[in-house]
């Protein structure tokens, strides 16, 4: 705790700073609560996507082998880019999933094997969810360090500063109390002096 000065000015701004930070507690401990919420929202959206990408990847163990074919796969189908919008959670700018864009070029349908078709379908699926769920995992680092430095504010507040405040508000309060005593203990004996030079 900083030294602080025992007087009625830094009294007042010690009750002042202590009312100010009882008001503001409450916003945290909401901002808090609600940033919790959302990251486990986005933890359940990714558990969600990730059982799908899962399943379609079962699909994929059935013929897994003729990928082994050296067909050019990889030059039909791209990830262009992910379209995503700018959202506020609990005063935190995050990115939300739009779409991706995914490039499928057209090929010679006799040039390749019948199943490149189905082939290209759960690629183009899969990297649709990988591409969700890589913008949900970034949501999730920023809810993270927000709710990071919002606990380490709540904890500042209700640990240090509160406390602090108090412990000031009382120190002060013992200093001009015991001040006052003193003052009016001297003016009595001032009084006392008084009356008796002109009693001489």
């Amino acid at each position: 705790m900083q030294k602080i000065k025992l007087t009625k000015t830094e009294l007042k701004k010690q009750k002042d700073n202590l009312k100010r930070y009882n008001r503001y507690l409450p916003t945290l401990y909401i901002k808090k609560h609600q940033l919790q919420k959302e990251i486990e929202q986005v933890k359940s959206a990714v558990d969600e996507i990730e059982k799908k990408h899962y399943r379609l990847m079962r699909e994929f163990d059935s013929w897994i082998a003729l990928l082994g074919e050296e067909i050019g796969l990889e030059d039909l189908i791209r990830l262009e880019k992910i379209e995503t919008r700018q959202d506020n959670i609990a005063g935190v700018d995050i990115s939300v999933f739009v779409k991706a864009h995914i490039e499928v070029r057209s090929y010679d349908l006799f040039a390749y094997p019948l199943w490149v078709d189905s082939a290209i379908d759960i690629i183009f699926r899969l990297l649709h969810y990988r591409s969700e769920i890589v913008v949900l995992e970034f949501q999730k680092v920023c809810l993270s360090k927000e709710l990071k430095v919002t606990a380490q504010r709540v904890n500042l507040f209700e640990k240090v500063k509160i406390p602090e405040a108090k412990e000031a508000i009382r120190l002060i309060s013992i200093y001009l109390a015991d001040q006052q005593v003193a003052a009016v203990g001297w003016a009595r004996m001032a009084k006392k002096k008084i009356q008796e030079a002109e009693v001489k």
